[in-house]
């Protein structure tokens, strides 16, 4: 782990201007130009509360932002998560011709996806203030739990970063997992409360065992509804996340080599 947090420290500038000149790229041929880092999760949002809010009868308090929060999470961790299987390949013309620790380009793009997700935050924010959601002190859980989230979507992204690598079809696989479990992390209802009052174990399960669950479900209980979070199972999942963070910078550092011969 020194040697990972020597290598955080030294390559730090090159992560940021690589995801500055990214960003700035993204949208440099665009009309709208950074406008649509704002209007996208805005249409997306309005799209899903027609279908579940307006449709499907959507009755969690405060709903428009309820649904927002669990859609901008839930990006972060899915866009991350998706990259990531591919990220060596895409970046086959630095690492055949540079140095760089591997585990660099993850954090890269998680800054990307970190910095379209503070927008998503603001607007978080102005929603708030709209409809008028009462804070408490409750809200300062919102911190650790943005921080165990960063921590999940790395660990799970850096080990599938080095298999990626190696097994072709390992994104197929992981984009059907990730829709399977969109539907499993309560983007758009409370799974406590859905699921809860009849089926009160597959509740706590489905809350517990899924870490995009567990924070979404505690997100939106700190920032709208004035309750504590689930402590002890963030932490466990805190725990496990810096478990399989280790394991895969570990893998990454011993497989270095052996990446440019494959891609």
């Amino acid at each position: 782990m020194k040697r990972f947090v020597n290598d955080m420290k030294k390559y730090y500038n090159y992560e940021v201007r690589a995801a500055k000149s990214a960003l700035k790229t993204e949208v440099a041929n665009s009309y709208l130009n950074w406008i649509w880092w704002v209007l996208d999760p805005l249409f997306s949002m309005m799209i899903y509360y027609l279908i579940f809010g307006v449709v499907f009868e959507g009755k969690e308090d405060h709903f428009v932002t309820f649904l927002f929060i669990g859609q901008t999470m839930w990006a972060f961790f899915n866009k991350n998560v998706v990259q990531s299987v591919k990220m060596i390949k895409r970046n086959k013309s630095i690492v055949a011709r540079v140095y760089i620790p591997k585990f660099v380009l993850l954090v890269s793009n998680m800054m990307i996806n970190g910095f379209k997700m503070l927008i998503s935050w603001i607007i978080v924010i102005v929603m708030m203030v709209v409809a008028r959601v009462p804070v408490t002190f409750n809200v300062l859980y919102a911190v650790p739990i943005v921080i165990i989230m960063c921590m999940v979507t790395f660990a799970l992204s850096i080990n599938l970063m080095h298999f990626g690598v190696f097994v072709e079809d390992l994104g197929n696989v992981i984009n059907i997992a990730m829709k399977l479990l969109f539907y499993m992390t309560g983007i758009f209802f409370s799974i406590e409360k859905r699921l809860g009052t009849h089926y009160p174990l597959a509740a706590k399960v489905l809350v517990h065992a899924n870490p995009m669950a567990l924070l979404i479900t505690d997100m939106r209980n700190v920032v709208l509804y004035n309750k504590g979070p689930h402590l002890k199972w963030l932490l466990i999942w805190a725990l496990i996340a810096l478990l399989f963070s280790i394991i895969g910078i570990n893998t990454i550092y011993k497989n270095e080599n052996s990446y440019v011969k494959v891609i």
